[in-house]
């Protein structure tokens, strides 16, 4: 007679990801949303029109009335163009909260924490995306401005630095529209948020007129503006036109304390975006 044996058998679970899988499924979800974006062609273009129309509106309408001192509207020009290139990687935040929060609520993060991948790799793919997709608008802006009369003055090592300073600024601030969309209900909410904490960045800086020209309250906050201080950055680097100048820290080190920034800002954005993305929803 035979007897029915029977062996315990072992729970079979998906093997977690080794660290270095961190880079493989970060590049499968940037790919995911390069494909989304050549699939609606549109936000690409209005994310490309956008600053080139601030462009010609400031250099040809608006540029006559400000002063940046000898070289008159020409020297505006110069002055305006790293302005608009740190104001375009600032906007492009908005983008990523979107993105964020649309994924979130259409239940795609939480298909992304079932797989066997790192919770980090989900934001690191969408915001290396994102910093694609600024690389082209600033290569765009570049020509627009070298067509309306902007010119680099320096070297090459300069200009390198000052599209690094760019490029590292980008990637830094998506993190931060990342972990704001991660806390948002809706696309509809993250939209107007997304917008919203920019614009005092933007507007209350030194891309379109130098400090010196404000108000004496308002200046301290103008100088250690992030934006400020990565436009005057690159006018350094490009050798534009910086007018006025004062010697107060970020006036004599702009470099040193954009790179600061953008060292600060991942430091402290990243680890709280995918604290967020591990908790969001439970």
């Amino acid at each position: 007679m035979s007897t029915l044996t029977t062996e315990s058998v072992k729970e079979v679970t998906a093997p977690r990801p080794r660290f270095g899988w961190l880079i493989t499924d970060s590049i499968s979800v940037s790919r995911r949303h390069l494909l989304k974006i050549t699939r609606v062609p549109e936000s690409l273009f209005f994310a490309l029109i956008q600053p080139v129309m601030f462009v010609l509106l400031f250099a040809f309408v608006f540029g006559g009335a400000i002063d940046v001192g000898p070289g008159g509207a020409q020297a505006y020009r110069e002055y305006l163009i790293p302005g608009i290139l740190a104001q375009t990687v600032m906007f492009a935040v908005a983008g990523i909260t979107v993105g964020i929060t649309e994924d979130a609520s259409k239940g795609i993060m939480d298909r992304f924490r079932s797989l066997p991948m790192r919770p980090g790799a989900v934001l690191t793919g969408h915001t290396l995306a994102s910093l694609l997709q600024n690389i082209l608008v600033i290569a765009i802006l570049s020509i627009t401005g070298l067509a309306v009369g902007w010119r680099i003055h320096n070297g090459f090592s300069d200009a390198a630095l000052a599209y690094l300073m760019f490029a590292s600024f980008a990637y830094a601030i998506t993190w931060v529209g990342a972990w704001i969309g991660l806390h948002m209900p809706n696309s509809e909410v993250a939209g107007t948020a997304g917008l919203a904490w920019i614009f005092p960045f933007t507007f209350a800086s030194n891309i379109f007129t130098p400090v010196a020209t404000m108000p004496g309250w308002l200046q301290p906050f103008v100088l250690w503006n992030p934006v400020s201080c990565l436009a005057l950055a690159a006018r350094q680097l490009f050798g534009n036109p910086t007018p006025l100048l004062g010697d107060s820290f970020p006036e004599r080190y702009p470099v040193q304390l954009s790179f600061a920034y953008c060292f600060l800002l991942l430091a402290i954005f990243a680890p709280l975006a995918v604290r967020a993305f591990k908790t969001r929803n439970k």
